[in-house]
């Protein structure tokens, strides 16, 4: 019975209290009445923040809010280049800023909107490591006492550098504004995880769970070899076995073990994943909201999931902000067929910029019932931290070549 909003303003902030962000703020005709959403694209934050004010801020001034549904294929089909990261992240903040009002007018959370509460809390994951077998350990054992039940485990690889590996990578960067190499063999690499497990599950034990993310660095031979020497020490999952393009290759995986296996953190819509969906070829969809069109398309994803026993994981690192936390938390306890949740914390600096957001407790994260996503922009305070050139790391073969990310 409300009488009809309109857009007024998109404004597009970029901001980089530690790390980038671009953050998007819906301005109405209603005194007051604003919704912040997050399109944040670790290493092309520029691109996305281009799109929003170029082609896609002028296409909702005047337009209701309320109209999530009908913005959300407008933006997707009406401007017939369809998907890909940068303009699905696009998307997604304005879907977030759009539930944000629609949460705020109705005087509810979007949970609630969402069909309310199926669960208080939503199970969360954290990342453990080490330099070796002991140091990891001790790091689950650090993740345990503050009540992690799912921990994600990795350590150095011989003959690596960086991420999964010894470390040092970003140290040997001439120019620390460019991408860094890291090196990244298969073998050794094959040969390590398993003996993680194996020391992880004879010195802490069954009792909790544990998975590894292999970030898509294998072909498809090498990731049924893992999935099957993983099967002894009963992994939550493994994360992101093959690349994205390899769908038709998760058959191949799932003929040759019962591993649970986790993808989608590459995906970009809800035609991406279904072909895994429906063939039953994952165990747990990860994609991002942030990256993924948002709040309504994650919500179809895990509607098409259900009927195919397939559970949520959505992607949750700290270069998305805690807009998209705070989405991920709202669908997680609203959706039957929730898993867990990746999380992390964030420092004193991004959370004094974008206030708000989950709160984590003993393991759970939970959002309290502040209409609309409970999460703010301080637009005076972002503007004190302005944008860095960042990308994401580059990795090579030995012998130079480049690898998968």
């Amino acid at each position: 019975g409300s009488n009809p909003l309109k857009i007024t303003e998109v404004r597009v902030i970029v901001t980089c209290p530690g790390r980038n962000y671009v953050l998007v703020k819906i301005m109405t005709d209603e005194d007051g009445l604003y919704g912040c959403g997050d399109a944040s694209l670790n290493g092309r934050e520029l691109a996305v923040a281009e799109t929003l004010e170029q082609h896609i801020a002028p296409l909702l001034i005047g337009r209701d809010p309320d109209q999530i549904e009908d913005i959300w294929q407008m933006l997707f089909r009406g401007t017939y280049w369809r998907g890909g990261p940068v303009f699905m992240t696009v998307i997604a903040g304005i879907d977030e800023a759009l539930w944000d009002i629609k949460g705020k007018r109705a005087g509810m959370p979007v949970y609630s909107l969402l069909g309310g509460k199926t669960r208080e809390g939503a199970m969360a994951y954290t990342h453990c490591g080490g330099q070796d077998f002991e140091a990891c350990a001790d790091s689950v054992r650090a993740a345990m006492e503050k009540g992690f039940k799912v921990i994600r485990c990795h350590v150095a690889i011989p003959g690596t550098s960086s991420t999964y590996g010894a470390g040092g990578g970003r140290s040997q960067q001439r120019d620390p504004t460019l991408p860094y190499t890291e090196t990244w063999e298969p073998s050794p690499y094959l040969r390590t995880i398993p003996k993680m497990f194996a020391y992880l599950r004879e010195n802490i034990g069954e009792d909790i769970e544990l998975f590894h993310d292999v970030h898509e660095r294998l072909n498809p031979i090498q990731a049924a070899r893992l999935l099957k020497e993983l099967e002894p020490f009963h992994i939550y999952f493994l994360e992101d076995p093959l690349r994205p393009e390899h769908r038709e290759s998760f058959r191949l995986l799932r003929n040759h073990s019962t591993t649970p296996i986790a993808m989608g953190e590459l995906f970009f819509h809800k035609w991406d994943c279904l072909p895994l969906i429906t063939e039953q070829l994952i165990d747990f969809i990860r994609c991002d909201l942030d990256h993924c069109g948002g709040i309504t398309e994650a919500k179809k994803i895990a509607a098409i999931c259900e009927p195919f026993q397939i559970q949520t994981a959505w992607h949750g690192p700290g270069d998305i902000c805690p807009i998209t936390h705070a989405a991920n938390v709202h669908v997680d306890v609203s959706i039957p067929n929730f898993g867990v949740q990746e999380t992390v914390q964030f420092s004193e600096q991004v959370q004094e910029v974008i206030p708000g957001g989950p709160t984590l407790k003993d393991g759970y994260l939970y959002v309290d019932d502040t209409p609309g996503l409970g999460t703010d922009i301080n637009e005076e305070l972002a503007a004190k931290y302005p944008y860095e050139r960042h990308y994401l790391p580059m990795t090579r073969r030995a012998d130079g070549s480049v690898h998968d990310w």
